[in-house]
């Protein structure tokens, strides 16, 4: 008898004491190295933050090893394989129109700008498309200008692009490349290498960050720096709902202050400080050359078609494509303008 009266004793000890001490661990998936920017800089400060702002009760903890390919991430989100997933919207040909919006040329010269104006857009225009009703977004934002990057050759002319052999990333850039007369050869990042240096491409479109992290920098010589760049990459941030449902509201509140505009806008802050980074390592070794204005007019006319059949494209998911376009370039100006 005593022996139940102790056990059950001991049972209600612990379910009295369990709500004190209960906590939400997160898993977030991870598919890059640990030493990568958007890994140390921007989701380990995120778990940190979620972690500040929830008094404890809410952690996060990046998994150790890669679950799937990249490209497999925002569907871990929907299905709960994990709890907090990251990824490139790109990864998934055709699954989000809206992300043209903020993927055409010659938008803005910093990811800061770029990401916080696309957050508020996301927000206002572009949810309602319902490409992520299946999740919690934590963020959308964007990485920094895209530029051209070529192994040698004059750079100068508006059609110097014609016949090269350009390594692309696959989505928007790829259409961008052709529009222009290269031949895009796709392949993913970590075989950018390669690409250049066996001579199966004659230069890339990247951000000056991602030239400088893939160690690119000995197979080039000339860049072409495009005002407002020639592409941008969209990137999420999700959760999986049945885990953001089962938060009390205070905890839900509690993550919305750190996450949306703050992290799209923390995200926009790192690619630019590793963009920094990025064109201080290229000096003395690729000569960055403005684009000339014939350069511009060129290529803005060559690529108006293509700007025109993308917002078309994002209008088909059931918004305001011309209006998410107008607020976009509208909010990165006052951004620019708050500088």
């Amino acid at each position: 008898m005593g022996k139940h009266l102790l056990s059950a004793g001991t049972a209600i000890l612990l379910a009295l004491a369990a709500p004190a001490g209960a906590e939400t661990t997160l898993t977030v998936a991870n598919w890059l190295p640990p030493s990568h920017p958007l890994v140390s800089e921007v989701i380990v400060p995120m778990t940190e933050k979620i972690a500040e702002a929830t008094h404890g009760e809410v952690k996060a903890t990046i998994l150790p090893a890669p679950l799937g390919p990249p490209g497999a991430h925002f569907d871990f989100a929907v299905n709960g394989v994990a709890d907090i997933t990251f990824g490139v919207q790109g990864y998934n040909p055709g699954r989000f129109k809206t992300t043209n919006v903020v993927e055409l040329p010659f938008l803005g010269e910093s990811a800061e700008d770029v990401s916080v104006a696309y957050w508020r857009v996301w927000e206002k225009l572009l949810k309602p498309a319902g490409e992520y009703d299946q999740v919690k977004v934590l963020a959308v934002f964007s990485h920094g200008p895209g530029e051209i990057f070529m192994k040698d050759g004059d750079v100068s002319s508006p059609d110097f692009l014609q016949g090269k052999k350009i390594r692309v990333g696959g989505g928007i850039v790829h259409e961008i490349v052709s529009a222009l007369g290269a031949a895009p050869v796709e392949g993913p990042s970590s075989k950018a290498y390669e690409l250049l240096s066996q001579g199966v491409a004659d230069g890339i479109t990247f951000p000056y960050e991602s030239v400088n992290y893939f160690k690119l920098i000995p197979q080039l010589k000339k860049a072409v720096a495009v005002p407002g760049g020639l592409f941008n990459t969209s990137f999420y941030i999700v959760m999986n709902k049945a885990k953001w449902d089962s938060l009390t509201p205070e905890e839900q509140a509690q993550i919305d202050s750190v996450t949306g505009e703050a992290l799209a806008r923390m995200a926009g802050q790192m690619w630019d400080r590793q963009d920094a980074l990025g064109r201080e390592a290229m000096a003395g070794k690729i000569a960055i050359e403005p684009a000339t204005e014939a350069q511009i007019a060129a290529w803005k006319t060559a690529l108006q078609p293509l700007v025109d059949a993308k917002l078309a494209e994002a209008a088909s998911a059931g918004i305001d494509a011309n209006a998410a376009e107008a607020m976009l370039k509208d909010e990165i100006a006052k951004e620019e303008a708050a500088k």
